[in-house]
């Protein structure tokens, strides 16, 4: 068993190294704004338990038993978002500050009938993988828009931040996970994408939205 805090601390420290493979008691200390000392004396309880590889001034990893449990909770979070949207009515922007309360609750068999009920899904309202009941999930290999080029045609598949802003503006642009869009300029300046999508509907999106469509060919 361990403390809602030390749930947070391996979510964060999952969620730095899965793109770069370690991360910094800084690196945590901004994530979680949380002051380096406070964060490194959990790193040292995280390491007593088996969670994290730590040695002072060296990078932090996840060990096994770490993952797995960072992906749990991941796994809590994610099918709570989906149940909220699928059986609730909660729009994608509304869901996340709800799952960060109900995902450390310890029941499995409470989480596992959520996942019965919604149909074993593998990816959440914003398209990111739902880990199974070991900590296994299969990552996506999507891109960000801003590496297509004009005259592609591609198919809106998750988002790379889940910002209550950006889910915001991408709802009321009408853009939903699934969309198809026709790439018809990447302006140099700026990096902004013009797109058409729907009914012939255009858009221009900035460089910060277009990186974190996260699209695939169509």
């Amino acid at each position: 068993m361990i403390s809602h805090t030390e749930e947070n601390y391996l979510k964060a420290l999952f969620a730095i190294t899965w793109q770069k493979g370690s991360a910094s008691v800084n690196e945590i200390s901004k994530h979680l704004d949380i002051k380096m000392p406070t964060v490194n004396s959990m790193m040292k309880r995280l390491a007593e338990k088996g969670l994290v590889k730590y040695e002072s001034y060296k990078p932090l990893r996840l060990t096994e038993a770490g993952k797995k449990q960072a992906a749990l909770i991941i796994r809590k979070h994610r099918l709570t978002e989906m149940y909220l949207v699928e059986k609730m009515g909660f729009g994608w922007a509304d869901v996340h500050a709800i799952a960060e309360q109900i995902e450390h609750i310890q029941s499995e068999a409470f989480f596992q009938k959520m996942d019965e009920q919604l149909g074993f899904p593998t990816v959440d309202p914003h398209g990111s993988p739902i880990p199974d009941s070991e900590g296994n999930f299969v990552p996506n290999s999507y891109l960000p828009l801003t590496s297509c080029e004009p005259g592609d045609t591609v198919q809106f598949m998750a988002v790379q931040s889940s910002s209550e802003d950006l889910l915001r503006f991408l709802s009321s642009k009408k853009l939903s996970l699934g969309t198809k869009m026709d790439v018809l300029a990447i302006e140099k300046f700026d990096h902004s994408v013009s797109i058409r999508y729907g009914k012939q509907e255009t858009l221009t999106l900035s460089c910060l939205v277009a990186q974190n469509l996260l699209v695939k060919p169509s």
